[in-house]
């Protein structure tokens, strides 16, 4: 995926954008509007708000399209203590914490803090979201009914390995909880295998709906 960054910035901050892995979430707006306003060029003005304020919007970027270095002394951004797997009503999984995405060699291709992963399947950016759900029509609530598709629980602490198999459903390796769309269902553990063509009964886990469908992407040698 190309993902060239915009940069916005200032003594105090410097502000990068993602134009690829943007998908309009709109935090940034909501949050803090004299800062970040699209359609006004640029978009992004960081000395209109403190550089703690524009930071503290910035890290609510669920996408990590969203991100910051401090030139003032200010912290860097930190990844919380628990890495987090929150499913969307009709859109992607957002991951926030350790993340480790790995690539199709083999290897970890990004280290970051927040991700959204695509799992209706029509993603031009695989693994990561690109709104192409609005235009595929996908739909599913982000509920969990299958209580027993995540295994070995285990201690918080460590990164989360995020990785794709070609062809097939996206694996979770390390400590992570999971949460249902509306937060009613949660369930912690280690291991586990998200659906990420879409066609999945059993979402969001996979259940080898994927060969039936025909789905392509790319993923990890087996």
């Amino acid at each position: 995926m190309s993902d060239k960054r915009h940069t916005f910035a200032t003594d105090a901050i410097t502000v990068t954008w993602s134009k690829a892995r943007c998908i309009h979430a709109a935090e940034c707006v909501r949050r803090l509007p004299m800062v970040f306003e699209p359609g006004r060029r640029p978009w992004v003005t960081p000395d209109a708000a403190s550089a703690d304020r524009v930071a503290q919007v910035v890290e609510a970027c669920p996408t990590g399209a969203l991100q910051h270095t401090r030139h003032d002394g200010g912290a860097a951004e930190a990844a919380p203590t628990v890495n987090t797997v929150r499913l969307t009503r009709n859109g992607p999984t957002y991951l926030k914490g350790r993340l480790e995405l790995i690539g199709p060699d083999g290897e970890v291709a990004m280290r970051e803090t927040r991700m959204a992963i695509c799992r209706c399947g029509a993603s031009r950016h695989k693994p990561l979201c690109d709104n192409a759900h609005r235009e595929a029509g996908f739909s599913d609530a982000g509920a969990i009914s299958d209580l027993d598709s995540v295994q070995d629980p285990g201690a918080p602490g460590g990164a989360l390995r995020v990785i794709p198999h070609a062809n097939g459903p996206l694996q979770l390796e390390g400590p992570f909880a999971l949460a249902s769309a509306d937060g009613a269902t949660m369930l912690t553990g280690t291991s586990t295998w998200l659906c990420r063509c879409g066609q999945s009964q059993s979402k969001p886990f996979c259940d080898g709906s994927h060969a039936a469908a025909g789905f392509t992407a790319e993923g990890v040698p087996d």
